[in-house]
């Protein structure tokens, strides 16, 4: 029997860092996991998990947490916060208060689960990248890497976002992540993906300029625009939050969610590394 058909002796459990309105969550429960223990702060968002994961333990503020008392996991899952790499704010890195990889490393040295699941936005590639790759190298794990947009799940925006597979090298009976030894490699998650997701034409483009350029010229001569299902450069959402209860929130929690629908496929591949 194929590795990727031998059924699992257990179901795998994960833990949830910087846990959102649950989106990493989600994905990874309909990949197959269980949820253990979330960790969040922000009030909203934690009567968000309150509501749809009633008996699973928040652990709230990061750096307050005892790992040692806290129950091993299959799969530590996180999106530490992207201000200090982000290009929209002022990328200050490991100067930026809210700069809490650290936080999420002494997670998985302490636990050392069998695999890690980091999320974060493609600034992250040009600052501070490489420490982390070299923070998980030092407590043993290699990693895996690829950037993948939420059009890759039929979204008609790009989201893109880095995701980071980390493995335990010194669990029992372990093998590579590839078939030959690769450290912090790229492209063998999206290797592992049913489809390619480069050239999306069905969607707006993060830039509201050459978007609205392109709304305007449809359907024109030879361009750019030429033959793609164009998409107005933002949805009408309204303005108002009067009389909707929480919409700020709400809007706030889905900006900072990760796309279930991603998480989910990487959640299937986790599965099929841990079968292998």
């Amino acid at each position: 029997m194929s590795s990727r058909n031998r059924p699992l002796t257990r179901q795998l459990t994960f833990g949830s860092l910087f846990s959102g309105i649950g989106g990493l969550d989600l994905g990874l429960e309909r990949a197959g996991m269980k949820c253990l223990w979330q960790s969040e702060i922000d009030s909203y968002a934690s009567r968000v998990l309150a509501k749809h994961w009633p008996n699973i333990p928040n652990l709230g503020d990061i750096n307050e947490i005892e790992w040692q008392q806290v129950a091993p996991v299959d799969v530590i899952c996180g999106g530490y916060p992207c201000q200090p790499f982000s290009v929209a704010g002022a990328r200050k890195g490991t100067n930026d208060p809210r700069h809490l990889w650290p936080r999420f490393a002494d997670a998985i040295r302490i636990l050392r689960p069998r695999f890690a699941l980091l999320e974060n936005v493609t600034g992250h590639l040009s600052l501070g990248f490489g420490d982390v790759q070299a923070d998980l190298a030092s407590i043993g794990y290699d990693t895996q890497w690829d950037c993948i947009p939420a059009a890759a799940v039929g979204a008609p925006h790009l989201r893109d976002r880095v995701f980071i597979v980390a493995r335990d090298t010194r669990a029992k009976q372990r093998r590579t992540m590839a078939d030959s030894d690769h450290r912090g490699s790229h492209d063998p998650l999206r290797a592992r993906w049913n489809a390619p997701w480069d050239g999306y034409q069905d969607v707006a483009y993060t830039s509201s300029q050459r978007s609205q350029r392109c709304w305007d010229e449809r359907p024109t001569t030879n361009n750019s625009c030429t033959g793609r299902r164009l998409w107005e450069p933002e949805p009408g959402v309204g303005r108002v939050a009067d009389g909707i209860p929480n919409r700020m929130d709400r809007l706030r929690g889905l900006g900072n969610a990760v796309v279930p629908q991603v998480a989910e496929h990487v959640g299937r591949i986790i599965l099929e590394l841990a079968n292998a």
